[in-house]
């Protein structure tokens, strides 16, 4: 790959993009799709589609259903989408880097459902109420930053900067009180703090005991050599060796997520086609931030359901 050829970046997006009835008319339009979603409901041992194509928004919001049902319904969209179009990179947004893996061929479909079944379950366990995280909007990343390291020093508890999402939107993860004291300091500098319905500090060092158990299992996948490069969250560099991939991976879940940096490094790479394959299209909306100043020689698009993918051109790439 280089920079002289547009390329096609392919990302996956993580929790929050879930809505009903996500997959659903893929997956009953065609039985290979219907397959993979009984896959993760026997792995998972969640009926997936029961909350998904019928349940309502607390059920969706459980992480240990919404990690496998969001891993298949965004995979089985690029299976769709990969009859007409070619990937030449792939990344993922903190949960979206296991079915960008799949996709790449760097794990199986059946691991990665396995993996993030076991992740969804560690997360719904970790954490605790003292623990939470807030988005910051509106502010910059060296405002984000010594926020963080700000409140962390005033109040002697764990606080830092877990997702680089855009320019102008970070999260902070860690306890609460420090949470709080963040807030206010966003405040003052004429920033907005909303905190997040989750019931831990992911991303961070507080979730280390579940990152452990995850890791063992990690461990223990098959870890073979994708078909394209894949950009970490840990490192947003491209990678291909297995043994890489995997010691990024038992990171993942206390690192931050650098999201923009990614963008950045797949732009710089060549990509100049950026495909979601998933709902609500949360990461298309963040490329316009993410590559402001760059050349607007890019196109993104939100494969979110058939419909979308069906409208592609066949042999796109």
């Amino acid at each position: 790959m280089n920079a002289t050829t547009p390329l096609v970046a392919v990302n996956f997006p993580g929790q929050g993009s879930q809505v009903k009835d996500m997959g659903r008319d893929l997956a009953e339009a065609d039985d290979r799709y219907m397959y993979y979603w009984t896959l993760a409901e026997n792995v998972s041992r969640q009926p997936l589609r029961e909350i998904y194509w019928g349940g309502d928004d607390h059920d969706m919001a459980d992480t240990r259903a919404l990690q496998p049902a969001l891993t298949v319904a965004a995979l089985t969209l690029w299976m769709h989408a990969a009859e007409r179009a070619q990937a030449h990179c792939f990344g993922g947004h903190s949960l979206g880097e296991y079915p960008a893996l799949a996709a790449a061929g760097a794990l199986s479909v059946e691991e990665a459902l396995e993996l993030v079944s076991l992740r969804g379950a560690l997360m719904a366990e970790a954490g605790g109420p003292d623990q939470g995280m807030t988005a910051l909007l509106k502010l910059g990343q060296d405002d984000a930053e010594a926020i963080a390291a700000q409140a962390r020093e005033a109040t002697g508890r764990e606080l830092l900067v877990a997702n680089y999402n855009t320019p102008g939107q970070f999260v902070l993860s860690g306890h609460k009180a420090a949470l709080e004291a963040a807030a206010a300091l966003a405040k003052e500098r004429k920033g907005r703090a909303i905190p997040l319905p989750v019931s831990g500090a992911f991303h961070s060092p507080l979730i280390a005991e579940a990152a452990a158990e995850l890791e063992k299992r990690l461990a223990r996948a098959d870890w073979r050599r994708p078909k394209a490069p894949v950009f970490l969250n840990v490192t947003a560099d491209a990678q291909a060796d297995p043994g890489a991939i995997a010691a990024a991976m038992a990171r993942q879940m206390t690192s931050p997520v650098r999201w923009i940096e990614i963008n950045r490094n797949q732009y710089a790479m060549g990509a100049r086609t950026f495909y979601e394959p998933g709902p609500k299209g949360v990461l298309t909306k963040m490329l316009g931030q993410n590559l402001d100043g760059l050349p607007a020689d890019w196109t993104g698009h939100s494969l979110d359901t058939m419909a979308a993918v069906d409208e592609l051109p066949a042999g796109q790439d």
